[in-house]
Order: C-alpha cells, then structure tokens, then sequence
C-alpha cells in the first residue's frame, strides 16, 4: 500500500511539473524584464507622485488631461524598457526543465530513505513488543510451576489437571513468540541493510543538491521580479479606470439635475389632480353613503320576515309535539289492544283443547308472511314506477341534449345558451332529487308504519293513522310541493330545509312504548341510587373525568365455594382481590360471618396502597366439624367504602332424577311383548339404595271400558331434570288418547294447561317456582284420576292379569355421578287402554321419592302393523319417496288382505301390490310409493294443512271374508322446491370500464329444507360474492348476494344469469347493463394511505391519463357511451369533486390533459379532530372544573358551619348535616346547569379549547374511513375565469377514486404555541434573520429517534438545532430559522418521522421588502442662521412596508470611519464631481453642527415618524454641511438626505452668483474681530467678492437681455431682535448703465427674516466687441449693526444661438 501511495505522488508531482513547464514556456519572453524593473519603477513611481500633486492644483479637466499625458508618457516609457529587455540574459528553458528534473529525482530518494526508515522503526517495535511478550509468558511459566508444585504437594487433581493444561498452553504460545522474534530479526537485518543503501546514494548526489538550491534561489528571485512587473501593469489600468470613473459621474450627475426637473414639474400636476380628484370623490362618496342606508333598510325588514318565519316555524313544531304525543298514546292503546286479543284468543285455544303455542305462532307466521307479500308487492311497484322514470329521463335527456346541440349549431350568441342550459340542469336535478325523495319515503312506509307520517306519502296501508291528521297539514304540504314544482326556488334558510325530513315523522324511539318505559325505569332508578349514595359517608371516587362506580375491588373467584366437602379434612382456596378503581387504594380484611368462625380461618397479609388494577392474594382455609351446608361471607374495608365476597361450604349430597316420567307405549296388538328403559340418574357426590315398586294407591291397573270411547289427556312435567334430548323447558310432552273425560275434568285440565303455557312464556323464573309448578300440575293429575274414577272398572287381582310390570332391576345401589337403566314390560291381554304408576324409594331420607307412570294400548286385531305411524319426514314436490311397511298376522290361518288409499291421494299414493296373501303367523311387506304433485292441497282437502304443510293420510289394511280393518297413517311434511330470486330483473345502468358495479340480490329458500345452489355458466364480466355463487340455504333462509358487473369494453350488455339447485332445477336472473369507455382514465383508482398520525400528512401520487388518440374502432377500442357516438380528440378535462367534511385534499383538482399525455395528480390525507368533538370535550372539561370548584366552597362552608354549632347534640348536627348535604346537591346541581357553557361559545384559541384537543389527541385510539371521490369528465379545454361552466359534462363519463384513510394517534406532539403545528414567521425584512423555537414531546410509551426531512438548501428555510433520543413523556427544543431573499411568501414541510408515525410542521413566513417614503427628498437646507443660535426643521418618515421597521439615524460626521477617509486626498483639491465627503464645516467647541431626535426607534407598519433637525453653529461659516442616512435593522441604508446650513457673525447676508472662494475653510481658527476693528476697517478692502456671469444669445429675431440675480436678506434674531431694517446700496452705477449693466433695485432695505431678490440685465452697447468679454467691478454696500461690503464682478458676453456654449 505505501508502495502505491508513493509512486501516485510521484505521478502527481510529474503532471504539476509539467504544466509548470508550459506556463514557464508562454511567459518566457515576459521574464525577461526582470533586470530593468527596479530602476523603471523606482522612477516612474516618483514621476506618478508627482503629477498627483500637481493635479489636485487645477480644474477638473486639466488635472484629467495631466493625468493623461502623464499615462502616455509612462507608457512609452515602458515600451522603450520593453525594446531592451531582449539585451538582458536570463536562464534558458532547458535549464530549468534539468533543475526540475533533478528536484524530483531528489525528493524521490528522500522519500525512499524515509520509507526505509519507517520500515526499521517499525520492525524495532515490533521486536520489542515480541520479546516483552516473551518476557511475560516465561513469568507465567514460572508461575504456574510453582502453582503446579504446590497442586501436587496439596494433591488437588482436578487443579492439577487445569494447570497443566496452562502450563502446555503456555509452552505452545512461547514457542511461537520466539519463532516470530527470529523472523521480525531477520527482517529487521534486511531493512536495515537497504536502508544503509539508501543513505549511501543520498551521499553520493550531496552535491547536485548544493547545486539545486542555488538554482532554485535564482529561479525565485526572476519570479518576484516577474511579479513586480504585473503590479505595475495593474497600477496603469487602475488609472485608467478611474478616469472613466469620473467621466461616468459626470454624466450622471447631469442626469440628476434632468431628473430633479422632471420630478417638480410631476410634483405640481399631481397637486393639481389631487384638488380635482377630491371633489369627484366627494360626490362619489355622498352617493355611497346613500346607497348603504337603503341597503340597511332592505336589511332589516329581510331581518323581521326571516324573525317572524322562525316563530312560525316555532309554532308549528310545538303543534306537531302535540300532534306526536297523541299518536304515541294511540299506539300504546293499540299495543294494549292488540295484547288483549291474543289472551283472548290463548283463552279459546285452549278451551278448545288445543296448542296454544304452536296456534300463537302459526298466527304470528300467517300476519309476518302477509305483510312480507304487501310490502313485497308495494316495492315492486315503486321498483317499476323508478324503472319507467328512468327511462323517461333517459328518453327526454337524449331529446333535450339533441335540442341543445341543434340550438347550439343554428344561434351564435352564447349568452343566452348558457342560461337556458343551466336552468335545464337545475329544473333536471331538481326532478331527480323529488323522484329519489318519493322513492325514499314510500321505502320508509313499508318498513314501519310508525315512520309513515310524511306530508303528501300517507297511503291507504295505514289509512287510521292518517285519518287522525288534520286535513289542513295535508293540503298545505301539498300546496308547497305545488310550489316547490313551479318555482324551483332555493331556500332562505338552508339551515331549515336541509334536513330532508318532515316536521310530521316520529322517531322509532318516540313511537315505541318498550323503550319509553325503560327510559322511565332507568331514570328512577338512577335517582334512587343518587339519593342512596348522598345519605352515605362516602365521597365519590372521581379520578380523570371518571366516576368510579359500584365495587372497588373484584374477587376472582367471584365466590368461595368448597363443595362436596368431608367432616375432619383440610380444604385451602386461593382467591385474587383486584382493585377495580380509578385511583390508589387500601383493603383490610374485617372479619366473617360469626357462624363460620369455627370452621373458617383466613390468611391475608394487608398489601398497603395498591395501585389501579393491581391485586393481591387472600388463602382461605376451611376444616369442616359438622355435616352441613354452610353459607356467609368475609368482610373488608376499602377507601370507598365496605365490601363482601361469599362463602358457600356444601356437604355431599345425592341429586337424583329420571329422564322422563311417563312411558308411552303406544298401540299393539294382544299376545305382544314390549319393553321400554328409564335412567334414573344421580348427580351429586353421595351415593344410596333405591327400590321400584307400584304406587300405593294404585294395587292394579286402571282400565276403561271399551264402550265409552273418548280422549282423555294427561300431562306430565319434570322438575327435577329435563332430558338431555329434548329442550330445556319445564314442559316436556303432551300426550293425547281417545278416553273419555267428565266436563270438571275438563274444566281442570283446561286450567292446567293456561298454567304450563304461562310458565312457557316466563322463562326468567327459577328453578324452584318450575318444581313447583310441576308439582301442582301432578296434584291436579291426581285429582283427575280420582273424579274419573267412577267411570273407570277395577278387575279383582284374580281377574285381571297384570299387562306393565317391572324387569329384572327392582333395587339396587346407585353411585355418586351415575345412572341406572331400569326396565318397564308391556304385555298387552286385555283390548283397551292400560295405565300403572311406579315409585322409586331411597334409603337417603333428604331424598323424596320419584314417580313415573306408564301408559299403553291393546288391540284385538289378528293383524297389525309394527310400524302404524309410518313418517315419511319432509318430501317435496315432485319427488318419488319410497318405504316399506310390514304386517304382521297372529292368526293360525293364511289371510287375504286389500291395501286401500283414500280417494282424495290416490293419484299422490299407491301401495303395491293392492291385493296380497298373509301366512300363518307370518309377515307381509308392502311397497309405500308417494309421488307428490303440485295439486296436492287442493286434492287432499283436510288432510293437508296448508299453514304447517303437514299431511296425514290415513291407509285401510281390509281383511276379506272378515269385517275387520286396520288403520295406519302416513305422516309427511310437503314443501316446495323453489328458491325466489328477488328483484328478477337487474339493471346495472352505465358502468365504466374501469370500474365495478354491484347489486344486491335477495336468494330465498322456499323450502322448508336445506337446498345447495349455485349459478353455473357465468360470463366473463360478471362475478357473485360470496363464494363465487355457491353455497346452501337454510330452510325459509334468505341471503342477500353481491352481483359485480365489470364492463370489458363499451356497449350494451343483456345476458342471464343461472342458479342451479341441487335437483337440478334452474332459476333464471335477467340483467342489463351499458358499458361505458370514458375519455380518460386513472393510473390507480384505490389509494391505500399508510396510518397517519393526527395533523400529519401522507401524500399518493396518481395520473390522470388521456390514451384517446384515433377515432378508428378497429384498431382500437374508443370511449362511447354503450353504442354511442366517439368522444372527439382533444383536450379533454377532468374535476375532481371532494366532499366538505373529508379531510383529503387532491391538487390539482381541475385541469385539462392532452391526448396522449398524462397529468400528475397529488392526494394528500391530512386527519384532524372535528370542531364539534373538541367543543363538547372542552365544555365537559370545564363543566367539571365549575362542579370541583363549587363542592370545594360547599365543604368549606359546611366546615364553617360545624365549627359554629360544636354546642349542638349529636342528633341536631347529623340532621342538620343531612340537610346541608341535600341542599348543596341541590345547589350544585343548579349551578352546574346555570353555568354550563355552551360549545358555540368557545374560541379556537381559548384555554378550555386547545386543553381539550390536546386531551383527545393524546387519547385518540385511531379510526378508519373510506371515501370515494368523483372525477368529472368533459370534452374541450377548460377555461380558468370560467371555469368548467362552459364544458358539458356527462355523468356517465364519471371516475371515481376509493381512498383508504387510516388515522391514529401521533407519538409526538408539538406542545408549544398551544399545540399548533403551524410554524408562523409572519412579515420578515429581507435579508434579516427570525428564530423560533418548537418544543414537541413524546407521547408514546416507546423510546423515538426522530429523523427530519431536509429544507430546500437554498431556501431561506434552516433547522438550526434538531433533537435527539426521545424519551417517553420528554419534551425537547427545535430551532428553525428564517431568512428571506425575496419579498414574497415562503412555505416547507418538514416532517419528523419516527419508526411508526410522521409529525408534519407546516412553516410559513413572508419575505417583506422595508420600503419608506421621506418628506426631504435630498437635500434639507436650514438657511442662514446667526453664529452661536439654533434653528430646527422637521420631516417626516412613513413606514410604506407590511411590516414594522427598526431604525436608526446615523451622521457622517458621527461616523467611525471618519478618520479613516481623512487620511484620503483632502476634499478641496480634487473637484466637486469628485468630492464623496459631504461633511464640511464643523463647530469648534467639538459638538455636532447638526442633531436629530429621535435617533433610534420602531416605525409599525402604515405609520408616519418626525423628526427633529437642529442646526447650531457656534462660529460663521457659509459651508455647514452633514450626510444624514436612515438605516434599517442596522445593516439597510434606506434614504439619505444632505444637511445644509450657513452662519454669519452679522444679521445681514449676500447669496448668488458664481463662488470664488474654497468650500474647505483653513483649520487655523481665526479670532473674532472686534467692533472697534470692524469700524477701522469698513473703508478696507471688501469682504468677499461675488461673480456674477450674464451671456446675451444673439441672433435671436427679439432680443432678450441676459439676465441673474443677487439676494439680500436680513437674519431674524432669536435672541434679540431688533426693529432696525437693513439697508443696501450699489456703487459705480453710471459705469454700470454706460457698459449695458441695468440693476433694478440698486437701493433698499430688508426688514429682519426678509430676503429681497435684487434683478440684474444686460445688453450689449452698440459699441460692443463680441469677441471680447466685459469684466465691470462695482461695490454692495450692507449696512445694519455693521457696514460690510461686496465686490460684485459683472461679467458679460454674447453667445450665438448656433454655437455651443462651454
């Protein structure tokens, strides 16, 4: 690597020596000066002072031609040098290119011998490193030797083993240390070897060293005298660019003068316009004021009718509440009504005998399906009614947009057009918003009658509601439709209107008693727990805005329950204690129950404070004494108040019950023998014996005689527990015989029976009423029996055999948590019907004894089916169902049997075959075919139920040759196969193709059967959701089906749709739809934004894309409507139209895109809180605040109060307490409804309002919305002062873009500036720097790096100090800087993201360009003024700017810099176009000639400043002068004005003419003269002589005299003024007069302040020379306090008209 580096240096060093070589080359020639430049420029240097010197002596233009010669002197001069310098030898280019040759090859040894030595040096500290490495490993040698000696000594093997292993370590490592230090030796012996090398050659070139230095010496002294050369050159083009300097300054000033001109004359015609535009704005004003006092009148009368529409309204919403609260009253007596009527008929029913349920239900079923088919047939008909108006718009639409374009083609005035096809558009909107209106409303009255209360939609379906209503609100809502239709007129009050509602329409939850009645329960309810909670001793618990309510803390378990527990063992339970609160709390245990003292002990260790949510662990130990259920509770006490958990000990038990109490043999034949089982069943921990045995009072079976048929009906009920099979209701089963029954009989099961439907409908009664209930039921069963008994015959146990008698299993043992089966036989003798009770026994005396009853039938009949209920379950329509039905025959002969059907199903039904033979004690087996039609209801008659689509068919086995038959039925439950589609038709209208359209479909199952469908067969731009089509339906299921049309291209589509059952029957589903290509299309029509934080920003970018570049459709597809006509290449537009509330902003959102080009679109989410949210949580903010501060002056009070009343007993103060406490209830209750502020009130920038949005930001738990924005299209090119008004817009041509806008909370916020993220610079002089500090802190429980976006670089934009690490809760400090370059307005983002979120701030400032408009334009003149006097002047300075400015006023003559610029070529030598300096004279006691007031100071914006000039001299001078700027910020002068002023020792003054004096007095001060002086020398020569210069123009056709003028004035004293007038006089008039000098004035006086213009002309005499000027002297005379006088020089000359003047 060092290699590489050296030989790069090397090369560099050869490209910079090469280059140095060329320039060398060019400037070879120019080198050769150096021998002669230190004597030219010693020379010329003299020279150049010279001529400095001498110029400042003469005028302007002789000093610039000086200097001019003097330039071209010296740079003939230096050409003649230039001519010589060839003779000069200088050295030659080889010899320099050798020096540098050898200067390279040089350094490069010197470079590898120093190489070499960093080698050595190196290798040194290598060697020196590896033999202390050696040094230490042979320390540790020895040291773990000596460990290892005494390991062996000590015999610690283990030790051993680990030092040895060390000791081998150590031995390996030195090894190789030593081998290294060989290497690094031998290395070091060669380094040092081509090192020696190395200085050896550097020896040897000793010498061309020597050399090279001379050399180089040489070359350095030909550079600098190189460069003293090319100073000078540049000394002599600086000359020269100062005397183009000076001429430009010339010319400039000229132009000034120009301008100054210019200036007064545009100052005097803006005078006179502004006197003229103030009368035209008086008037003008005067008819404004007019105007806004008729404006004012119209106001208010608008104001009384808008007042007098609200109290109308006002009226009519408190006669509606009337109106409201009497239909709530009707439909409660309805309701009521309606409840009687079906006691009724419950009542009927069951004096008929019949099942009240199922009656009760079928009835419900019959009324749902009959208004299902009514509001069915209703919404048909408003589906058909919107089909035919949506084909009569789309009809009339086409006309009108036919008409238009006709009319558009054939009238060329626009205007017109326009209006008209607005007002078509609002009268079209306007139809389709009444038509969607009706459509609503007439939806919203099939749904529920009580909202069917609109004006003008009440319909015959609820024709005695709308009775009620008066007549009168009907016609007016019919009136005002009337009106609505003819006059298309926008409301007044929007706020009114736009609720879309009817001032007639009842809520669901007023009209609804159910819910009134709970709202009234509720509202008692909380008023009882407040007056509860007011007589107690405890505060509330409020923490947060939250009150904690019920327990403050929570057992898990909720209760301690040992169960099945044994006498003399120990039982522990662990239980949790949760503090549920809102804030810290305590618990402490109190105790338990005093009964369970002895068996209960409690471990609990009081935890202190606890935190919200915390727990704590509570053992419960139990030893029970005592064979018994124990029930109570343990105590504890909170902060809040005392709490209890339960504590429940059960000992075992035995908990038996059977699964059924009645036994239903059922109908067989004698000589049979059935058998049926009972479970009995025990569910408790304890064990017992049990016995079956017949009931007491039922020695032999009850029969009835064979010559009373009838129906009897017994019930029986299971209280103790139901069967697992059946429901869990108390009822089990009904069953029915044909047994005759006395009417009290009768009358009692009637009774019965309303009791068990009773306790069917209350299913929220316990357990214990339901075994009572059972019960009651057995007892009247009982009672029954023994009324009946008269008609019943008991056999004599002789007689009578015993048909139901017990099995095998009479007794036995059940076990805890077991069952056992107990067998009945049934074995039929006797024909008639036969009924035995039975008795389970326990040993256990807790356990009662259990009864079931069995009941049978025996038929005397020597055929019989086994089967006589033959169930065929659910068949449909159709369907062949088959089954086999055997007989058996008891006879010993063979039998002849005939099968018959009744007539009424004979084409439904046939057995086969209908005739068969019968063995001897034998079976038989007919074929069962049922094939049922769909005119089965009408042909079976009653033996088909339409309404349960239950059949039951009764089947005839006939015996021939015997008298005998034998019944059967054929049960079956028939249903239909259909499935509905409903609507049948669906019109998709116009879809995009780069959309989807979805309708819903309803699918029904008619069936009372399961059925699978699926719609088979599908096109390719149609999909069904859910799971593509398929599925199954539930019996009398509905399920609503998403049908998604997607148009691949445009035209007209009609197709059906096939759904399939899975009997492979087709429904049919028609569809239409047209296809629409728009013109243009989006890039991406769903924008899925990540999660933003609130009042962040997230940003998707999309194209709106016009591909539309050819017409021909063969070649490609083009955008139509369906069938339509092409849309037209071209511009085409586009508006994007955003919803007011939706926080999305799309840029841009109108715009025009070409064809075949693409424009960029940004959408961009920005989630806020609602206004209204912040309002409401700011108002429940401070209506907490007001409640804490007055309960706080209440327990203050009351704190007073019982300080007060100590005397008083004990039961006067807790009344008196009581009493207090439920007047401050009252109290506060009052003032937290009076002072309760209202939303609207709040301002954005109050405290409430910005605490209750930083509380709802920091507690936001995020949301998610969905949006979906339409995106106009038209054909053309939009127009911007128009806008899209001017383009036809289809709404078929619509995009449409969903948007997925997931909000949550930030995890920074920005705390100051009230939480704004809105950085506000605000107004900023450009150039001047603002900073502002941001604080933002971390809200999330997370640790946050932030990362910041970068500012534009050359934006006046700068974040100084970004933050760091974030700590959870730590608020830290931005500073962000502004500094504008231009006068406009600035904006950035910069974003703050972190890991999950972004925090966007939003800086904003203006750059603001500080203007000012001065009252002096430049130059202030303070007059003449009387030596050691003041005068002061006064102007104005108006800020004209935005912003305010920070001024300061600053003197030349003040200035530090002053010394500086004296030490320049003094003033008075150069000329006056040359003078920067505008400071002269100053005073001599050392103070400021001129000051000001203010000097410093704000100037806000519009405003207007003065200033105060005060000029006192303190001796006489005519040349009192300053420069005074006006500097903004400290860094911008913005005006500068020129401060004159003179002084004179005398009130008298001479002012005019052509000076002939310096403007720079001496510095030597002279002293004052005295009067006597001043009087000696009045006849002296003259104080000053003035030059007055008069050109005549000749050759003018009038001759005109030249004419100027002197002024004469007389200062105004401000401390002693004198009356005396000063007097002036002219001498050597006659000369005057005879040269053609004419004075106007040559005698006179001045008044005190007074300046008189003394007028002076010439003409030239006739004598006169015109060649020549004349030169006549003459003396002014001032007499006043002194005499002083003038030497006035007239100098005169003629000037030609064609000549120019110089």
């Amino acid at each position: 690597m060092e290699d590489n580096e050296i030989s790069c240096s090397k090369e560099e060093e050869q490209k910079s020596l090469l280059l140095f070589l060329e320039e060398e080359e060019k400037e070879d020639k120019a080198g050769q000066l150096s021998n002669v430049e230190e004597h030219w420029e010693g020379e010329n240097e003299y020279k150049l002072e010279e001529e400095l010197a001498g110029g400042g002596k003469m005028g302007n233009k002789d000093a610039s031609e000086g200097i001019q010669d003097k330039s071209d002197s010296s740079m003939e001069s230096l050409q003649h040098y230039l001519g010589d310098v060839n003779n000069i030898q200088a050295m030659k280019y080889t010899d320099r290119v050798c020096i540098l040759t050898l200067q390279r090859n040089l350094k490069e040894l010197n470079d590898i011998a120093k190489e070499k030595e960093l080698v050595v040096q190196k290798a040194r500290d290598k060697l020196s490193t590896c033999q202390l490495q050696i040094k230490m490993l042979t320390k540790r040698l020895e040291y773990v030797d000596t460990e290892i000696e005494k390991e062996e000594e000590a015999g610690n093997v283990a030790a051993l083993s680990r030092l040895q292993a060390m000791h081998r370590r150590l031995c390996t490592e030195l090894e190789k240390e030593k081998d290294f230090e060989l290497k690094i030796a031998l290395t070091l012996k060669e380094n040092m070897l081509e090192m020696w090398q190395t200085e050896t050659e550097q020896g040897k070139y000793e010498i061309f060293h020597e050399q090279l230095k001379k050399d180089e010496e040489e070359l350095e002294m030909q550079y600098q005298e190189r460069a003293k050369v090319r100073i000078w050159k540049e000394k002599i083009a600086a000359l020269q660019a100062e005397e183009n300097r000076r001429s430009r300054e010339k010319k400039e000033e000229e132009a000034q003068k120009e301008y100054e001109e210019r200036h007064k004359k545009m100052l005097e015609d803006a005078k006179r316009n502004h006197e003229k535009a103030v009368c035209f704005l008086r008037k003008s004003m005067a008819r404004i004021h007019e105007k806004n006092a008729k404006e004012e009148v119209k106001t208010q009368e608008h104001m009384e009718r808008r007042i007098q529409a609200v109290l109308s309204l006002k009226n009519s919403i408190t006669s509606n509440r009337e109106k409201l609260q009497t239909l709530q009253v009707w439909n409660k007596a309805m309701a009521f009504e309606a409840k009687k009527q079906e006691m009724k008929m419950r009542e009927a029913i069951l004096a008929e005998g019949g099942n009240v349920a199922k009656e009760v239900f079928l009835h419900k079923r019959l009324l749902e399906h009959e208004k299902e088919k009514q509001a069915f047939r209703e919404q048909q008909k408003t589906r058909k009614i919107e089909i035919v108006s949506q084909i009569l718009q789309e009809k009339a639409s086409i006309c009108k947009q036919k008409k238009s374009q006709s009319c558009t083609k054939a009238i060329k005035g626009g205007g017109k057009l326009e209006d008209s096809l607005l007002w078509r558009m609002k009268t079209w909107q306007y139809i389709e918003k009444i038509c969607k209106h009706s459509a609503g409303a007439m939806s919203q009255s099939q749904c529920s009658p009580s909202a069917c209360f609109s004006a003008g939609e009440r319909t015959a379906s609820i024709g005695e509601i709308s009775e009620k209503i008066p007549h009168d609100v009907l016609c007016e809502s019919g009136e005002d439709e009337r009106e609505r239709d003819k006059t298309l007129v926008e409301p007044e009050f929007p706020g009114l209107w736009s609720q879309e509602c009817d001032l007639h329409k009842i809520s669901n939850e007023e009209m609804d008693p159910k819910q009134l009645a709970t709202r009234a329960g509720k509202k008692e309810i909380f008023e009882k727990k407040m007056e509860e909670f007011q007589t107690g001793i405890f505060h509330k618990q409020i923490l947060s805005g939250r009150e904690c309510k019920g327990c403050t803390f929570y057992s898990k378990p909720s209760c301690i329950h040992f169960k099945d527990f044994d006498v003399g063992e120990i039982y522990k339970k662990k239980i949790v204690l949760i503090n549920a609160s809102y804030s810290v709390n305590f618990c402490r245990l109190v105790g338990i129950s005093e009964w369970l003292k002895d068996f209960i002990s409690i471990h609990f260790d009081p935890p202190g404070k606890m935190s919200a949510g915390m727990s704590c662990e509570i053992v419960v130990t139990f030893k029970p004494m005592i064979n018994e259920t124990l029930e109570g509770e343990v105590m504890f006490m909170a902060q809040r108040g005392s709490f209890s958990v339960p504590l429940k000990c059960t000992a075992k038990r035995c908990i038996l019950a059977l699964d059924k109490e009645l036994i239903d043999f059922g109908s067989h034949v004698v000589g049979e023998k059935i058998s049926r089982t009972i479970n009995l069943t025990n569910s408790g921990a304890l064990g017992t014996r049990f016995k079956v045995q017949t009931s007491a009072g039922d020695s032999s079976t009850c029969r009835a005689t064979a010559k009373s048929p009838g129906r009897m009906v017994t019930q029986h009920f299971s209280g103790c527990v139901p069967d697992k099979k059946v429901s869990d209701g108390p009822v089990t089963s009904v069953v029915e015989k044909k047994e005759q029954i006395c009417p009290d009989g009768s009358e009692e099961m009637t009774h019965c029976v309303a009791q068990v439907e009773q306790q069917r409908t209350e299913t929220s009664l316990s357990g214990s009423s339901t075994e009572q209930l059972g019960q009651d039921v057995l007892n009247s069963r009982s009672d029954l029996d023994a009324d009946n008994a008269h008609n019943l015959v008991e056999f004599s146990p002789e007689e009578t055999p015993v048909e139901i008698m017990l099995g095998k299993v009479t007794e036995g043992e059940i076990g805890p948590f077991s069952s056992v089966k107990l067998q009945i036989i049934f074995v039929p003798a006797i024909p008639g019907d036969v009924r035995a009770e039975f008795v389970i026994m326990f040993d256990n005396s807790d356990c009662k004894p259990l009864c079931f009853s069995a009941t049978g039938v025996s038929v005397d009949v020597p055929v019989w089916v086994p089967n006589p209920n033959i169930d065929l379950k659910i068949c449909m329509y159709d369907r062949l169902y088959q089954d086999c039905i055997v007989i058996q025959s008891r006879a010993k002969a063979m039998l002849r049997l005939k099968f018959e059907v009744c007539k009424e199903l004979s084409k439904h039904m046939e057995l086969l075959p209908k005739t068969g033979y019968v063995q001897a004690q034998s079976s038989f087996s007919v074929q069962l075919k049922f094939l049922p039609r769909h005119s089965l209801p009408e042909d079976a008659g009653n033996y088909f139920n339409e309404e349960t689509r239950v059949l039951e068919v009764p089947v005839t086995i006939l015996i021939v040759d015997k008298a005998k038959k034998v019944n059967f039925t054929v049960h079956a439950i028939v249903t239909t196969s259909d499935l509905e589609i409903s609507p049948a038709r669906i019109n998709f209208g116009y879809c995009t193709i780069y959309e989807a359209v979805q309708a819903n479909v309803t699918l029904t199952n008619k069936s009372i059967l399961p059925q699978e469908f699926g719609f088979v067969g599908l096109p390719e731009f149609v999909e069904i959701q859910p799971n593509d089509g398929f599925g199954i339906l539930l019996p009398l299921e509905s399920l609503t089906l998403d049908i998604i049309f997607k148009a691949n291209k445009a035209k007209e589509y009609s197709f059906e749709l096939t759904c399939k059952s899975e009997i492979n029957r087709q429904f049919k589903l028609s569809c239409k739809a047209v296809g629409v290509h728009p013109p243009l299309e989006l890039s991406h029509s769903l924008v899925q934004f990540a999660a933003t934080a609130l009042n962040g920003v997230s940003t998707a970018t999309l194209y709106v894309m016009n591909s539309h570049v050819s017409v021909n459709h063969f070649t490609r597809a083009v955008p139509r409507i369906g069938n339509g006509e092409v849309a037209p290449v071209g511009p085409t537009s586009f508006e994007f139209r955003v919803p007011e509330d939706c926080p999305v902003t799309i840029t841009p959102s109108v715009g025009t895109v070409l064809p075949g080009k693409k424009s960029l679109i940004q959408v961009s989410f920005r989630p806020t809180l609602s206004d209204q949210l912040i309002r409401e949580e700011a108002v429940r903010r401070l209506c907490r605040a007001a409640a804490t501060g007055a309960e706080i002056q209440k327990r203050k009070k009351d704190e007073k109060r019982e300080g007060k009343k100590l005397s008083i007993s004990i039961t006067r103060q807790q009344s008196s307490r009581q009493l207090v406490r439920d007047g401050g209830s009252k109290y506060l209750t009052s003032l937290y409804s009076s002072e309760q502020p209202k939303s609207k009130e709040l301002k954005p920038d109050s405290d409430a309002y910005m605490a209750a949005q930083a509380f709802l930001m920091r507690n936001f738990s995020g949301r998610f919305e969905k949006y979906i924005i339409p995106c106009f299209v038209a054909s053309g090119h939009i127009n911007e002062k128009k806008g899209s008004e001017n383009l036809s817009c289809s709404p078929y041509n619509t995009l449409y873009l969903e948007l997925h806008c997931p909000a949550v909370a930030p995890s920074v916020v920005v705390t100051s500036d009230n939480g704004k993220n809105t950085v506000n610079f605000g107004d900023v002089a450009v150039g001047h720097r603002m900073i502002k500090q941001i604080t933002i802190q971390n809200i999330s429980p997370e640790m946050l790096e932030p990362a910041f976006s970068v500012l534009n670089p050359s934006g006046p934009f700068l974040l100084v100090r970004p933050v760091g690490m974030l700590e959870p809760g730590e608020n830290k400090t931005l500073i962000i800087s502004f500094c504008p370059n231009e006068n406009k307005w600035f904006f950035e983002m910069l974003d703050i993201r972190m890991t999950k979120t972004k925090l966007t701030l939003s800086i904003t400032g203006r750059g603001v360009m500080p203007s000012i408009v001065c009252s002096v334009e430049e130059v202030l003149n303070m007059g003449y003024v009387i030596a050691g006097e003041k005068v002061t002047s006064t102007f104005k300075i108006q800020n004209t700017s935005t912003l305010t400015l920070r001024y300061s006023i600053q003197l030349d003559s003040l200035s530090s810099t002053r010394d500086k610029d004296r030490q320049r070529l003094p003033s008075f030598i150069m000329s006056s176009l040359q003078r920067t300096e505008f400071v002269g004279t100053q005073n001599y006691n050392g103070l400021s000639v001129f000051s000001i007031f203010p000097t410093e100071g704000e100037i806000d914006a519009g405003k207007s400043q003065d200033f105060i000039v005060t000029f006192s001299p303190d001796h006489e001078s005519l040349y009192y002068s300053d420069c005074l700027k006006v500097v903004l910020f400290g860094k911008k002068i913005a005006h500068v004005i020129h401060l004159k002023g003179a002084a004179r020792d005398h009130p008298m003054f001479v002012e005019g003419g052509v000076p002939l004096d310096v403007p720079i007095e001496s510095l030597a001060v002279t002293l004052p003269v005295s009067p006597q002086e001043a009087l000696k020398g009045e006849l002296q020569e003259p104080v000053k002589s003035i030059l007055l210069i008069l050109e005549y123009i000749e050759g003018e056709s009038s001759p005109v005299p030249a004419m100027t003028e002197l002024k004469v004035g007389a200062i105004q004293r401000a401390q002693f003024a004198s009356k005396k007038n000063m007097e002036f006089s002219f001498d050597s008039l006659p000369l005057l007069q005879q040269k053609g000098f004419t004075i106007e004035s040559a005698k006179g006086t001045v008044e005190p302040g007074q300046v008189k213009c003394i007028s002076v002309s010439w003409m030239p005499p006739a004598d006169f020379c015109a060649d020549d000027a004349l030169l006549v002297t003459a003396l002014l005379t001032l007499k006043g306090d002194i005499k002083e006088s003038y030497r006035i020089l007239f100098m005169a000359k003629v000037v030609s008209t064609y000549a120019p003047t110089k």
